[in-house]
């Protein structure tokens, strides 16, 4: 049967979200440079669905079964990992901050695999510049985005939500599914936070009313029977031991699910799978690669049709090698409306404010030129037309002369007829 949790008590000792200039005695930290990671970029834009901005530059999220908080400086990511015991009330979780050295070693890894650190992404934007001006020119404004590499089971549920949906709208269909089947970790200001379900909870009876009471339209009878599918056919290692198979029969799998087709299953397989080639096709990608690589697709195709979302997916994963997903996830980054203002910003380094200016200084220079010629041509009309004014006047002239002898050699004709007479 179906067990609801209720919601978590707030105690008038809460704790708050941490900040790293009122505390940092708490915080540890990694080495990190913003051309390797940008928060902002890689947990904003729609891998995962479990982070929120608490404060500015500082993300909350929940990773691992555990609640941390991210910020970054120059050239390190700092974090903040909050530590849970039993609360005065059933269920409840307090707070307690702690810095144990003996969990340092473990947060580290957790990070490193959680954002793939060992991945250098400032080799991999250079490559994929290097054959692509586009991306060339868009990775100006995109650095440090990455492939986060998340819990399979997560990443998977969370994506049938996605289903003809938007960003924000998924998260908060994430964050109810979290809140009502999975349980409390911890309680900071007003905002509790909650493991993901296990595939037994989601799997449990009464799962797909609750969701679909939750909001979740056709989206629950997916969700809850997907994780039945899986109990009684897989087991509830399959997902994770999908990272050892080839990613055709990785695919292949996961499209056996109910409400799982090609994009949601290659968001998986990119996501949580470690198949770092794959491409996911959606109407962002589409367009994409209509504006910028593939305009004979035209406007014709009015759908995403397996055969187009294939030869997309080829074109992309021949262009840009091996780890083509992590490239795409830049472009599609650049394609949200939530970052358009990024495209504005003005040159990040003194290198790039120079040549900048050496751009626009040849521009003037050229328009400089432009018109220095085409005022060449209009003196050059203008002398025409005196030209022309002057063999006019010259006519002109001799016409005027030709009438005064014609007058005078009648006025010398009519004086001789009448010296004659």
């Amino acid at each position: 049967m179906l067990r609801l949790l209720g919601p978590v008590g707030v105690s008038s000792g809460m704790s708050q979200h941490a900040v790293l200039s009122e505390g940092g005695a708490a915080w540890r930290w990694l080495p990190c440079t913003h051309s390797e990671l940008r928060l902002d970029l890689t947990l904003g834009c729609g891998q995962s669905f479990r982070w929120t901005e608490t404060s500015k530059g500082h993300w909350t999220g929940v990773m691992g079964g555990r609640v941390w908080t991210l910020t970054q400086t120059a050239d390190r990511l700092w974090f903040h990992r909050y530590s849970t015991q039993p609360g005065p009330r059933e269920g409840s979780e307090v707070v307690t901050p702690e810095h144990e050295e003996e969990e340092d070693g473990k947060d580290e890894e957790a990070l490193r695999d959680y954002f793939q650190l060992k991945v250098q992404l400032g080799g991999l934007y250079q490559g994929w510049g290097a054959v692509d001006p586009h991306f060339k020119h868009t990775a100006l404004s995109f650095p440090g985005v990455r492939m986060l590499r998340q819990d399979p089971t997560e990443c998977l549920f969370s994506f049938i939500c996605s289903s003809n949906n938007h960003v924000s709208r998924i998260q908060g269909m994430v964050g109810r599914l979290c809140q009502r089947l999975g349980e409390p970790l911890c309680q900071l200001g007003t905002e509790t936070y909650h493991t993901f379900p296990s595939l037994h909870r989601l799997a449990e009876e009464g799962v797909e009313e609750c969701l679909r009471a939750l909001g979740f339209g056709y989206r629950a009878r997916f969700l809850h029977q997907s994780a039945c599918h899986i109990l009684d056919m897989k087991g509830p290692d399959w997902l994770a031991s999908l990272r050892g198979v080839a990613y055709p029969e990785a695919r292949s799998a996961l499209c056996a699910l109910p409400g799982v087709g090609l994009k949601v299953a290659d968001c998986v397989c990119l996501m949580s799978l470690d198949k770092l080639g794959v491409v996911p096709v959606d109407t962002h990608v589409w367009q994409i690669a209509r504006r910028h690589y593939l305009p004979e697709l035209g406007s014709a195709q009015r759908s995403l049709t397996p055969a187009l979302n294939q030869r997309i997916g080829d074109f992309f994963r021949q262009l840009w090698g091996p780890y083509a997903g992590w490239a795409h996830s830049v472009l599609f980054c650049a394609d949200l409306k939530k970052f358009q203002k990024l495209k504005v910003e003005k040159p990040s380094s003194e290198e790039e404010v120079k040549k900048e200016g050496g751009r626009e200084e040849e521009v003037k220079k050229e328009k400089g030129r432009k018109r220095r010629s085409e005022g060449d041509v209009k003196t050059g009309r203008g002398r025409e037309k005196q030209s022309k004014g002057e063999v006019k006047t010259e006519r002109g002239s001799e016409g005027q002369n030709e009438t005064k002898r014609v007058k005078e050699i009648r006025v010398t004709k009519v004086k001789k007829e009448r010296e004659s007479e």
